[in-house]
């Protein structure tokens, strides 16, 4: 059925729970899915939602990036996203930045704003919880959506996630150092990591990276502490 509200989350025992309550409160049409990724995207080409409400952990840390994603394909997509479980506000507000129209969590912002956050999205409106809204005011500039990651992004992710040191990556990739440090920001910013063990994670959960992928070295591969240093140690130890 053409238009209605698409509920999208992996707590599948609670779907039948979710239509009802939704409905009773005046919501149109709920149908819920755990479909992900291109299942989803077809579920939407089929369906049409006039709104559709995400769970903020459906694809872990990676949900705000993905949702910027959708709605290159969805622009007229109404998008709000919803926690019940603890999510951080600095994370949730990249939401926003990426198109996402509405946002609440219940652990973070409590009940009541939550139900508020629902009657008005019902209603055809917005709202963006007090807690990521005052995240975003302590910025001193404005969130910028992330950037897409293409196939360049792509091949500097693999390297780092290998192991290769900033001016390592250069020399493969044949710019300075100091424009993959750039590069690497811009990576780092768009997928809201905050370092290398969390790229990693993220990488493979968005299938930048794959585990066969993850075993190969730098041309001049040394281990630290670098020979000579090793050779003073021992000559002390005599």
């Amino acid at each position: 059925m053409k238009g209605g509200t698409l509920v999208v989350s992996r707590d599948t025992k609670n779907f039948s729970h979710y239509k009802i309550e939704l409905e009773k409160i005046r919501f149109n049409n709920v149908t819920c899915t755990a479909a992900e990724k291109d299942a989803l995207h077809s579920i939407i080409r089929e369906m049409k939602p006039s709104l559709m409400i995400i769970n903020a952990r459906f694809y872990q840390r990676s949900t705000p990036f993905l949702m910027g994603r959708l709605l290159k394909e969805f622009p007229k997509l109404k998008i709000a996203a919803i926690s019940l479980d603890e999510y951080p506000p600095e994370l949730a507000m990249y939401f926003i930045a990426n198109g996402v129209k509405s946002y609440a969590s219940y652990v973070n912002d409590g009940i009541d704003e939550l139900k508020k956050c629902i009657v008005t999205i019902r209603d055809g409106g917005e709202y963006v919880s007090s807690g990521v809204t005052d995240c975003m005011n302590k910025r001193e500039e404005e969130l910028r959506p992330a950037s897409n990651i293409t196939d360049y992004y792509k091949e500097i992710i693999l390297l780092i996630c290998n192991g290769f040191k900033d001016e390592e990556i250069g020399d493969l990739m044949h710019v300075t150092r100091r424009t993959i440090s750039t590069h690497k920001s811009e990576i780092y910013r768009s997928l809201n990591v905050r370092n290398e063990n969390e790229l990693i994670k993220v990488a493979q959960d968005l299938g930048f990276i794959e585990q066969r992928g993850m075993s190969f070295f730098p041309k001049d591969f040394v281990v630290s502490p670098l020979p000579d240093k090793i050779k003073g140690k021992r000559k002390k130890a005599k």
